[in-house]
């Protein structure tokens, strides 16, 4: 998960100030985690805690407790939530439930297919022991707000990347996999992307083009190049391609460790901790 963490840092930067430039600098002044951050932080507290058996009110209701929780007690350094998400989370008496177009008696889901959905879930990845389970717990996390098939299927596409990875997928399992389950075309080469790709925030716009960026890469770092150098939403195009390629490729350069853990809360470094990210400690 803290994959996902580096990716949204070093895209920070380079969100509305896109680069083409793959050798771009790594960690400029001012580089900081997002909502991006944030909100994977507190879906994976809500996966650590979640009681997959609970039915899905209960577990809806912890999680909707959690992220609301997070997001008020840790302001994002940098970036901002959506409109939608803004409102959603801080206030929720102003929603309008779009089955019915009437104001919404509290907090509920608003039809959203945005990437937020895509962005958030890498912790599911990591733990749950079969396929299935995983699919479920990734589209509770997501339909909580982006409940359109597109935002549902964009989170389980990543998390399914990434429980595939960390239990030792090749690249070619991983593409056929999400092609055929969730009828992505990942057939688009990096090259092509980085030469046309431009600024889209849906899943539809978003999930395919960092598995690319993944699925191209050498190496941790080169995945994180890739992402944020074919332009767009960079801070989450990096953030889901760092939490697919952490799975795959079980190592990070110990500069990037670092930088990460330096600019993280204890909170969010105690759920990395309970994560079982604590071989990174050592590092920093």
């Amino acid at each position: 998960m803290l994959g996902a963490v580096i990716g949204d840092i070093a895209g920070s930067v380079y969100e509305f100030s896109n680069t083409k430039d793959y050798n771009f600098e790594m960690f400029p002044t001012g580089s900081n985690f997002t909502d991006d951050t944030v909100m994977t932080m507190a879906v994976a507290e809500w996966a650590l805690n979640n009681d997959i058996c609970a039915d899905i009110k209960a577990q809806t209701k912890l999680l909707e407790s959690i992220i609301v929780d997070v997001a008020k007690n840790v302001p994002c350094p940098m970036g901002g939530y959506g409109a939608g998400f803004h409102t959603w989370l801080f206030h929720p008496e102003r929603l309008i439930d779009y089955r019915t177009g009437r104001v919404a008696s509290g907090r509920c889901p608003y039809n959203s297919w945005g990437n937020g959905s895509a962005m958030r879930t890498s912790s599911v990845g990591w733990l749950y022991d079969d396929m299935d389970t995983t699919l479920k717990v990734a589209e509770t996390a997501a339909s909580i707000t982006h409940n359109h098939p597109e935002g549902i299927k964009g989170a389980q596409a990543v998390t399914a990347a990434i429980f595939m990875a960390r239990n030792g997928a090749s690249k070619e399992d991983i593409k056929k996999y999400i092609t055929t389950k969730f009828h992505y075309n990942l057939d688009q080469s990096w090259e092509y992307l980085h030469d046309t790709y431009e600024w889209d925030s849906s899943c539809q716009g978003t999930v395919p083009q960092a598995i690319i960026s993944f699925l191209s890469s050498d190496d941790f770092e080169g995945a994180i190049r890739r992402a944020i150098s074919i332009g767009g939403d960079s801070d989450t195009l990096a953030c889901i391609t760092g939490s697919i390629a952490e799975a795959y490729y079980k190592d990070i350069p110990e500069y990037m460790v670092s930088k990460a853990m330096s600019l993280l809360p204890v909170r969010f470094r105690k759920v990395l901790g309970m994560m079982g990210e604590k071989g990174y400690y050592s590092i920093w």
